[in-house]
């Protein structure tokens, strides 16, 4: 894409905002990071409150000014404007099976999980260990469901090349590495995982590779 210059609100160890790096790297969509500390609360400061009402990353700023807002909506606007290499099917079908998987960690995984409701528990007087296992529940119920929902004869989960769902797990698998969730179980999960970062889209996206990490 031509003509826009873009700004994209992001963590570094944001899975959302990894998740959209992913899809721009794939599609070659080019953008300027803005980062946004979420471990100093920069995500509730009026002037980002401004940007994002909602208080998270990432958000996209179009070059018209139009900001975008939730990571799954900013995918689907990429898919729409850089329809190549396609992250999603054009059969119906093979369409809404992708997007289940998809949805599958950015709604019922990814959202139990993240730093808010992780702070609710520490702040409700549970202890870290208590939300460490709160965690690793909740990952690895959403890896089994994954597992069956996705191709066991693909090199990724439904086909020759990435789709929506292996841009939704790699990030989440990257916070399963962090919190030290058992992966044993999930063998085919980690061999897509391999398969993905072995490519500069996914290998540049990675938080550990970003500007901001510390």
């Amino acid at each position: 894409m031509t003509g826009l210059t873009m700004q994209l609100y992001s963590h570094w160890r944001s899975t959302t905002s990894y998740r959209v790096r992913i899809a721009f790297n794939l599609k070659g969509i080019a953008f300027d990071t803005v980062p946004i500390d979420l471990g100093k609360g920069e995500q509730r400061v009026p002037t980002y409150l401004e940007v994002n009402p909602g208080a998270g990353v990432p958000a996209l700023r179009l070059g018209d000014g139009t900001i975008l807002t939730q990571s799954m909506a900013i995918l689907e606007w990429a898919e729409e404007v850089a329809p190549k290499p396609a992250i999603l099917p054009q059969d119906p079908e093979r369409r809404a099976l992708v997007r289940a998987a998809a949805f599958g960690i950015a709604t019922d995984v990814h959202p139990v999980n993240n730093l808010r409701v992780i702070g609710k528990l520490n702040r409700m007087g549970h202890s870290q260990e208590e939300g460490l296992a709160w965690m690793h529940d909740w990952m690895a119920i959403g890896f089994h469901a994954f597992a069956r929902l996705i191709r066991d004869d693909t090199p990724f989960c439904f086909g020759e090349s990435p789709s929506l769902a292996d841009i939704c797990l790699i990030p989440q698998l990257y916070n399963a590495h962090r919190w030290g969730v058992d992966l044993t179980a999930f063998a085919r999960l980690t061999d897509i995982e391999a398969r993905c970062l072995d490519l500069p889209a996914f290998a540049d996206a990675h938080p550990e590779n970003q500007a901001d990490a510390a």
